[in-house]
């Protein structure tokens, strides 16, 4: 009878470790892909004004990167 709670415990130990574990991996690789791949850049944001009807002028695509980077 004490084995079989025994097993219980460490399993229920084993996963609640597994999750945590899991969480910070992730979150880290997630960060990564994120720095190596931005999801907006400079060549998105001009096509958006392109498809708005702006010609956008290098100044204003410098400003809403900039804005976008302070909300961050």
């Amino acid at each position: 009878m004490m084995q079989l709670w025994l097993a219980i415990v460490l399993i229920v130990v084993a996963l609640l470790l597994g999750a945590v574990a899991g969480f910070f991996i992730s979150k880290k690789y997630f960060k990564n892909y994120l720095e190596k791949n931005p999801p907006v850049n400079e060549k998105m944001i001009r096509a958006m004004m392109s498809q708005m009807g702006r010609k956008p002028s290098e100044k204003q695509v410098r400003q809403v990167m900039n804005s976008m980077k302070q909300t961050k």
